[in-house]
């Protein structure tokens, strides 16, 4: 008897322990940020199966104008979910990319050494050649995703406050 009530114990704690390890994902986000991914993952989740699946992305793909989306790079996303792709995996893997992202504080800091007026900006054109020539050089492909997803004015110049906003926290702009 008192073994099957420590194997219930055991049982009961692992139980606790996954539902910890799953809901600490929850605790990674503010309630806005985990209401913005789910709806971007019902956005993804088109058969509304509560799973994404390759035909799912496929579909997303095509929904935004890429019709050929070769099979291994719809393969290589599912993969990084080692497993079915459900809303809490989906978050997980935010919270995971994001994990590795710099304090909002440390970004600023590295965007000021090249705003030596205190602007708040740094000019495009100089920043892209930094990226593209400095320490980890970016691609030119990157360069240009970074780009459009950047805040430039009409002068060129880049609002780095703004920038460091969306690396650590996401574009909040409203549809």
């Amino acid at each position: 008897m008192a073994s099957r009530k420590a194997g219930t114990r055991g049982k009961a704690a692992a139980t606790k322990q996954a539902q910890r390890g799953s809901s600490n994902v929850f605790s990674m986000f503010e309630q806005a940020q985990i209401q913005e991914f789910k709806e971007a993952f019902s956005c993804i989740d088109q058969n509304r199966d509560g799973i994404i699946c390759k035909s799912d992305l496929r579909e997303t793909y095509s929904q935004l104008g890429k019709v050929s989306v070769p099979e291994e790079e719809l393969d290589a996303m599912l993969q990084e979910g080692k497993g079915p792709i459900n809303f809490t995996v989906f978050l997980t893997l935010f919270g995971e990319k994001l994990n590795g992202t710099d304090p909002e504080e440390a970004i600023l800091s590295a965007f000021r050494m090249f705003d030596p007026s205190g602007k708040g900006v740094v000019n495009k054109d100089e920043f892209k050649q930094l990226l593209l020539t400095q320490a980890d050089k970016f691609s030119q492909a990157e360069v240009e995703q970074m780009f459009a997803l950047t805040p430039v004015d009409l002068a060129g110049d880049i609002d780095y406050k703004s920038l460091c906003y969306v690396i650590t926290h996401g574009d909040e702009k409203e549809e």
